[in-house]
């Protein structure tokens, strides 16, 4: 059972040094580890763990005709064009609003962006991923951007799957305790929660692998409708 917690468990940073994350849980886990410096240093560990393991295994006998086969396709193939050298950029001191990992899929310009309303004081953004918006049966996973004011949340929930929701400006208080930014919650079926946003609004990403399901009387009527 995942913990929630204001970091990511363990488990989750093994997938990810492992590449067993999908699309959008990856996303999540790369922008949080821009914001918590002691996250990638435990990626980073993890990371070194594993090619050292790599290095330990008994490597497989090939073919001694291999690398001969390989070097006469590459003489195949035409010649590449040549790069142009990449322009050296210092980086800032401060990490921006949106991280690099998040700015590849949805730039650094909010305003630009086609929020779409949810209810009053709460927007949100899909993320297109490599599938395609919407579930995968191999990625297993949605992205979006959330953005809601003072006050403003969405209804008493659970959840059918996993949601990971990292915040990225203000922050919001529920059941589990207060995120700010760079705080990652964790979140499985065992949550029952309302995240509120702080007084001075949030700005969050959220990826869940399956629908939410709202509790309450209320949940009777929008559970047959949610697609998030």
């Amino acid at each position: 059972m995942t913990v929630p917690t204001h970091h990511p468990g363990d488990t989750l940073l093994i997938d990810y040094a492992g590449g067993a994350l999908g699309e959008a849980a990856s996303l999540i886990v790369a922008t949080h580890l821009a914001l918590c410096p002691c996250c990638r240093l435990n990626v980073a560990e993890m990371e070194a763990v594993g090619g050292a393991l790599l290095e330990s295994i008994e490597p497989e006998e090939v073919d001694p005709a291999c690398l001969e086969t390989v070097l006469a396709r590459l003489d195949d193939l035409p010649p590449l064009p040549r790069a142009p050298r990449p322009k050296l950029v210092c980086q800032p001191a401060e990490v921006p609003l949106l991280p690099e990992p998040l700015r590849r899929y949805v730039g650094n310009d909010l305003s630009r962006l086609p929020w779409k309303r949810l209810m009053r004081g709460m927007d949100c953004y899909d993320i297109p991923l490599g599938s395609g918006s919407g579930y995968d049966s191999e990625r297993r996973g949605k992205a979006r951007l959330m953005r809601l004011a003072s006050g403003v949340g969405p209804p008493h929930h659970t959840h059918r799957g996993i949601e990971l929701t990292l915040v990225l400006d203000g922050g919001f208080t529920d059941d589990l305790g207060q995120f700010a930014r760079g705080d990652l919650s964790v979140a499985d079926d065992s949550v029952r929660h309302r995240p509120v946003a702080d007084e001075e609004g949030c700005l969050c990403l959220a990826v869940t692998d399956a629908p939410l399901h709202f509790t309450g009387a209320l949940g009777l009527i929008l559970n047959p409708f949610v697609k998030f």
